[in-house]
């Protein structure tokens, strides 16, 4: 497919090109653009509006301002709230924090895996009984 064939399939869905996809060169545009497409913007098992708070997580946690607006932007289109954006990079925080705090310490793993899945035990356990006694 050449240039022009994919800047018409980006206009269709965006209503212009975004200077970033010009920026690409010939040998790879269209496979760029089949990737984003497929991943970013056609419909999957995640719904749009939490890929783009996992998305906004992500940017929040590698510090680029592009894609932080970028999921912003279309979290917002997609219905997030202001409290969901705010959960979304506070969670992002917390788990970043942990895994500098996890790693740094070098907390042994094969334990640590071990405590996580009694803790889910535990919790399965407990949502068995509620629905049980609902």
């Amino acid at each position: 497919m050449d240039r022009q064939s994919v800047y018409q399939e980006i206009m269709e869905v965006f209503g212009l090109v975004p200077s970033f996809f010009k920026e690409l060169p010939d040998s790879t545009i269209e496979t760029e653009w089949r990737l984003f497409k497929a991943v970013q913007v056609d419909d999957g098992p995640i719904p749009q509006k939490y890929r783009e708070l996992i998305g906004l997580g992500i940017a929040a946690v590698t510090k680029c301002r592009y894609c932080a607006f970028y999921h912003t932007a279309l979290a917002k289109l997609f219905g997030a709230t202001k409290e969901e954006i705010e959960a979304a990079v506070h969670y992002a925080k917390s788990s970043a924090g942990w895994s500098a705090y996890l790693n740094g310490l070098q907390v042994d793993y094969d334990a640590f895996t071990r405590e996580v899945d009694q803790a889910c035990d535990h919790v399965r356990g407990r949502m068995s009984q509620q629905q049980r006694a609902a």
